[in-house]
């Protein structure tokens, strides 16, 4: 039975149950995010004199990602004084959306990534918050979900005192890539 991490090639006819036929190859990122019901919103614009990916060789460069909507901030605060851990989540679980957006739009597929080498979470707190890695964990499960557990990246986390359009949250990722 295939899981999310695993779908099953079947050599042959459909009738054929000889197990040496059977191959198994991991799922691509586009096959796990349809079986997740994930849709990626519309990648935002710039919000300065930047771009949001840059591609050199076969690592893709996506600057801090914000979870946005339409050009504006979906969320606005700051973990520990606005929000909670689980509204910080839910942002950077939005966030990541946003940046496998970037990505696909960039690459035309998500399948084309072969290893995410790098993830950078900043976390907009207050002072005395010191759970930022159980809010960036909410990025890296939703990369993880798409991307499957062998992919997983190294991971930096870094407390903030704020961000662009008052977010509370902003990843940042280095995709390897295909040729």
């Amino acid at each position: 039975m295939a899981n999310a991490q695993d779908s099953t090639i079947v050599a042959g006819t459909p009738q054929s149950t000889d197990v040496s036929t059977v191959i198994r190859r991991p799922a691509s990122a586009e096959h796990r995010l349809r079986e997740l019901g994930l849709t990626l919103p519309e990648p935002a614009e710039p919000l300065g004199t930047y771009v949001e990916a840059v591609q050199t060789g076969n690592l893709l460069f996506l600057s801090g990602v914000l979870p946005t909507e339409s050009g504006a901030a979906k969320f606005s605060g700051r973990v520990g004084a606005e929000f909670d851990v689980e509204i910080g989540r839910t942002a950077a679980h939005f966030a990541a959306l946003n940046v496998l957006a970037v990505a696909r739009q960039h690459l035309g597929s998500l399948d084309k990534v072969t290893r995410i080498v790098r993830l950078t979470v900043s976390v907009a707190t207050s002072g005395d918050v010191r759970d930022q890695p159980k809010v960036a964990d909410a990025a890296s499960e939703l990369l993880q979900d798409v991307s499957g557990s062998d992919k997983n990246p190294c991971r930096c986390v870094y407390g903030v005192a704020s961000l662009p359009l008052g977010v509370p949250v902003a990843p940042g990722v280095i995709f390897e890539v295909a040729p």
